[in-house]
C-alpha cells in the first residue's frame, strides 16, 4: 500500500494529544494530512516521488526520528523531514540538522512556526519535484531520439505522442506494417513510463498454435488438459507489476478475444481449470498490422474489444512516408554495423542515396537495416526489389567523373529507377518524375533506355 499523493504531510508521534492538536492546526490551515502514531514501516509506503514532508517527533518508541530521518533520505534525499524536540534536546536537533533534516521546533512552538515551516518544506518540495520532471523529460526525449531515429514530421509526431502517453496508466494500439518498429515503440512507452522497473514482456500471437495461446497467456492449473501436469503461469501474470506488449493481436481467435477483452476491463485474470481470479496491476500495448475496424466489420475480430483498445492508438508511418528519415536510418544502422564488426564506416555516395529514397521499403526499417548491414560488410547494395537496383544495368558507384558527368549518370540512375517501379506506361513514369511524356521521351532516348530493361513492354503509343 502507498500513501496517496494528496496527502501532503505525513505527521507522526506517539503522543495523541499533542499528535491531534498539531493535526487540527495543519487540517484548519487547509493542508491534506495523515496523522500516524510510530515511524515504522513509512519508508516503503512512499513512493520517490512522493510530494509532501514528514513532520516527526525525535524520541518515540520503536524507530525514533532520527532513524526515520535515515531511512527516508536513503530512499529519497530531497524530501523534507521536519523534526519536532523536547526541551533540552537541542544537541539531538542541531545532530539531526547534520543528518539532512529540513528543519527542528523545539517543544513547546507557535502554530505559526509550523505552519511556516511546513509552507516552506511544501514550496521546496515542489520545485525539487519540477526540476525532476523537466530533466526526465529531457532524458526521454534525448533517449527516443535515440531509439526512434529521424526528423520527418510524422517522427516528430510520434515521438510527441509516446512522450506523452508513457506518463499516463493507458493501455495503446499501435499501428503499423510489418517492420515498422511496433516493438520498438512499445518498448520506449514502458521504459518512459512509471513502470520502467517492472517487467516487459513481449509475445506474438500471431506465432502460438491456437492449442496453446490460451494457457501461453493465462496459465493453467495441473489437470487443466491433457499433458497439463503442473500449474504454469501465463504471460499476463507473468508481465505483473509492468506491461505486456501483444503483437499481431488480429490473429487472435475470437474465444480468446473474449477473455482478453474481461481482463482489460476487470484487470484480473484466471488460469485455466481454476477458480481464482488474480488481480493484476499491467498494462497492456497491442499491436496490429491490419485495419481493425474493417475485421471487426467483417466479423474476424470482435468490435467491442477493438473499441476498447482504440482508446489510444500510436500509428508508425511507414519507412516511404518518412522521405529522407530513410538516409538517415540507413547511415545509423550501417555505422552501428561497421562498429559492430571492427570495419571502417562507408559513406553513401550520391547514386546510392538516390536509389534508397527511390525505393518503396515494403519491409520498411527492418529492411533497411538488413540492407545497411550488408553495406557496412562491403556487400552489394541489393534492395529486396533488385530492378531498381540494377535496372538497365546501372551500378550504384558509377558516380565517378567531373559535375557534368555525375549530373547525368543521376538522372539515369533516377529514370531507371522509376522506370522499373512504374510497369504500366511512359505516362505514369512522366508523371511520377514531374515531367512531360515528350521530355521523357527524349531522354529514354539519350541515356538508351527502355521499357525492356525493366522485363515490362512499352506503351510508347501515349506519347505526345
Amino acid at each position: 500500500m502507498t500513501i496517496d499523493n494528496r496527502i501532503q504531510v505525513v505527521l507522526i508521534d506517539d503522543d495523541p494529544h499533542l499528535r491531534q492538536a498539531l493535526g487540527q492546526t495543519l487540517d484548519l490551515a487547509g493542508l491534506k494530512i495523515l496523522p500516524l502514531a510510530e515511524a515504522k514501516g513509512l519508508a516503503a509506503q512512499l513512493e520517490r516521488d512522493w510530494p509532501g514532508v514528514v513532520v516527526s517527533d525525535i524520541r518515540m518508541p520503536g524507530m525514533d526520528g532520527l532513524e526515520l530521518l535515515t531511512e527516508l533520505h536513503a530512499q529519497d534525499p530531497d524530501l523534507p523531514v521536519l523534526l519536532i524536540t523536547g526541551h533540552g534536546d537541542v544537541p539531538l536537533a542541531v545532530q539531526a540538522m547534520r543528518a539532512g533534516a529540513y528543519d527542528f521546533l523545539e517543544k513547546p512552538f507557535a502554530s505559526d512556526a509550523l505552519l511556516d515551516s511546513v509552507r516552506r518544506a511544501l514550496a521546496l518540495r515542489r520545485l525539487v519535484l519540477d526540476n525532476r520532471s523537466l530533466r526526465l523529460a529531457l532524458s526521454d526525449r534525448n533517449e527516443l531520439s535515440a531509439r526512434l531515429v529521424g526528423q520527418s514530421p510524422s517522427m516528430l509526431r510520434l515521438r510527441e505522442q509516446i512522450g506523452a502517453l508513457a506518463a499516463t496508466k493507458a493501455d495503446v494500439l499501435i499501428l503499423g506494417e510489418t517492420g515498422a518498429g511496433k516493438e520498438v515503440v512499445a518498448r520506449a512507452l514502458h521504459d518512459l513510463s512509471s513502470r520502467r522497473n517492472g517487467p516487459f514482456v513481449a509475445i506474438n500471437a500471431g506465432a502460438l498454435a491456437e492449442s496453446v495461446v490460451e494457457s501461453e497467456l493465462f496459465g493453467h492449473e495441473p489437470g487443466a488438459f491433457t499433458g497439463a501436469q503442473k500449474r504454469r503461469i501465463g504471460k499476463f501474470e507473468f508481465a505483473n507489476g509492468g506491461t505486456l506488449f501483444l503483437d499481431e493481436i488480429e490473429s487472435m481467435s475470437l474465444d480468446v478475444q473474449v477473455k482478453l477483452l474481461r481482463l482489460l476491463q476487470e484487470r484480473v485474470v484466471e488460469r485455466l481449470g481454476g477458480n481464482q481470479l488474480i488481480p493484476l496491476d499491467i498494462r497492456i500495448i497491442a499491436a496490429t498490422k491490419e485495419d481493425l475496424r474493417q475485421a471487426a466489420d467483417q466479423g474476424r475480430f470482435r468490435a467491442d474489444l477493438y473499441y476498447r483498445l482504440n482508446v489510444a492508438p500510436l500509428r508508425i508511418p511507414p519507412l516511404r512516408e518518412r522521405g529522407e528519415d530513410a538516409l538517415v536510418l540507413f547511415q545509423h544502422f550501417a555505422d552501428e554495423a561497421s562498429a559492430r564488426h571492427g570495419l571502417p564506416p562507408h559513406e553513401l555516395q550520391p547514386g546510392q542515396r538516390a536509389l534508397l529514397l527511390r525505393h518503396t521499403w515494403p519491409g520498411n526499417v527492418r529492411e533497411l537495416q538488413n540492407a545497411a548491414e550488408r553495406f557496412a560488410l562491403g556487400l552489394e547494395l541489393a534492395l529486396d526489389n533488385s530492378e531498381v537496383q540494377s535496372a538497365a544495368g546501372i551500378g550504384v558507384d558509377m558516380v565517378s567523373g567531373g559535375l557534368s558527368e555525375q549530373v547525368e549518370n543521376f538522372e539515369k540512375t533516377l529514370i531507371a529507377a522509376e522506370l522499373a517501379r512504374s510497369h504500366s506506361s511512359v505516362r505514369s513514369v512522366a508523371e511520377a518524375l514531374g515531367i512531360p511524356r515528350k521530355t521523357l521521351h527524349d531522354k529514354l532516348r539519350k541515356h538508351g533506355l527502355s521499357f525492356a530493361d525493366s522485363g515490362a513492354a512499352s506503351h510508347t503509343d501515349e506519347l505526345d
